[in-house]
């Protein structure tokens, strides 16, 4: 192992364990892209790499546990419908004139909005699973992949619901897109919903997917009138999966809205964790999650901005100030949610809840995936203060002051653009697919 680089800075949170607050800091990135020191600058190892010395700020890459990034194309179509209403009549339609072309476009310039952002990690359900692929790394950033796994009418043209499971087990099976080098893709199953499955596939998508150690990441329990049916036979979507062995292992389960108490006690004992997308949630009126309870139970939570058709901003430090916000309006207490909680919600709790504690965290082991933060700006009143750093940023800065990115050591975002795909021409190719929509739909 060599170091290749070396980033300093006057002051950096790597959101590990009791939140700390480093004061000249310094970060060491070795030859596979991996944090090989990170601390004060007073313990740090002699080196001979090449330092690069950063005004501001540094923190991990955001993870962002719930999206549909080619939905950039969609952004709002139907946006005053809500949820169910808003798939069949606008969303579905339109999906079903999306090209593999169109896939890879809308996926690209979603990642570059992540990154901006300085989300570098996101947890992807769509289709053309190759698009995507090469996408992420077109742009340069990371994904967990999980292929939609749908049988909703009009998704046939893709095939099977299994036939659709049985594409990603080879995949996984033969190693396709899921290099152990740099960690950029990793593949998991999407089964989208206890609503658009059959009885038992569900059950047969996480028995797949526990053999494989993948990710199974799916919608549970968005809104109250989704999944009636399921409720009225099993009384709710975590009891059918339970009743049926679809719990352990990796299980992601997006929305999480409409839980009851014996809801979230089946999601501590088979440990399934819950993306929170409160801003989707708001904009469709879906509800409001139990995200005290939640944590309160032990389960694991991480923030997700679901599809930018919904949401319909990428913006994780949206998300977090939501959930912050929410929280403390629902429990009647300004403390109930604090800064560096929502923060470590975007970043190694969300990394904890997909199981990838190779993210999310200033870590030596884990991979240098690494935001640079201007602190030189009004947000900050006293960035001396460790207390008011925290909430200045979360509160006041966010996304608009990500100046550099940096996924597995290698440099993403500079000073705000995108260093590895041309921004503008992405934007260009969305605009011209959203025309050609318009026209067909």
């Amino acid at each position: 192992m060599t170091v290749l680089q070396r980033l300093t800075a006057p002051v950096a949170l790597p959101c590990t364990p009791g939140f700390p607050v480093v004061r000249d800091a310094v970060l060491d990135v070795d030859d596979t892209g991996r944090i090989a020191f990170f601390g004060a600058a007073a313990d740090a190892p002699a080196t001979d790499a090449v330092v690069r010395p950063l005004p501001g700020l540094l923190l991990p890459g955001l993870v962002n546990t719930h999206c549909h990034t080619p939905m950039s194309l969609l952004r709002g179509m139907g946006g005053d419908l809500p949820l169910m209403r808003w798939l069949t009549e606008v969303m579905w339609p339109a999906e079903g004139l999306l090209t593999e072309d169109d896939v890879h476009a809308g996926m690209l310039a979603g990642c570059l909005d992540l990154l901006r952002t300085g989300c570098t990690t996101s947890v992807e359900m769509y289709f053309f699973t190759d698009a995507l692929a090469d996408a992420v790394r077109t742009a340069g950033s990371r994904a967990v992949l999980t292929p939609g796994i749908i049988a909703a009418p009009g998704w046939d043209r893709l095939g099977t619901w299994e036939q659709m499971r049985d594409d990603v087990s080879a995949r996984i099976d033969a190693h396709d897109l899921v290099p152990d080098d740099d960690g950029r893709i990793e593949l998991g199953y999407g089964p989208h919903s206890a609503y658009t499955l059959p009885p038992g596939a569900l059950e047969s998508v996480a028995a797949a997917a526990r053999e494989r150690g993948a990710l199974l990441h799916t919608h549970v329990a968005e809104s109250r009138g989704e999944d009636a049916h399921v409720r009225e036979a099993h009384g709710s979507v975590p009891a059918m999966l339970d009743a049926g062995g679809a719990l352990g292992g990796r299980v992601l389960a997006a929305h999480s809205v409409h839980l009851s108490d014996d809801d979230i006690a089946v999601y501590a004992r088979h440990g399934v964790a819950v993306a929170h997308c409160p801003g989707s949630n708001a904009k469709l009126a879906a509800g409001t999650a139990r995200l005290l309870d939640l944590r309160r139970a032990g389960v694991r939570v991480g923030l997700g901005t679901d599809g930018p058709a919904s949401c319909d901003d990428l913006d994780l430090w949206h998300q977090a100030r939501l959930a912050g916000l929410l929280a403390r309006v629902g429990a009647d207490d300004a403390a109930a949610l604090t800064a560096a909680d929502v923060l470590l919600m975007g970043t190694a709790d969300a990394a904890h809840a997909i199981g990838r504690d190779d993210l999310g965290a200033l870590e030596a082991g884990r991979w240098a995936d690494v935001v640079h933060i201007d602190t030189d700006d009004s947000a900050f009143v006293a960035p001396t203060d460790d207390a008011q750093l925290v909430s200045n940023l979360v509160w006041a800065g966010g996304s608009r002051l990500v100046r550099d990115v940096w996924v597995g050591g290698e440099q993403v975002v500079d000073a705000g653009e995108p260093t590895l795909a041309d921004r503008r021409a992405s934007l260009a190719a969305v605009r011209s697919i959203s025309a050609r929509l318009r026209e067909q739909l």
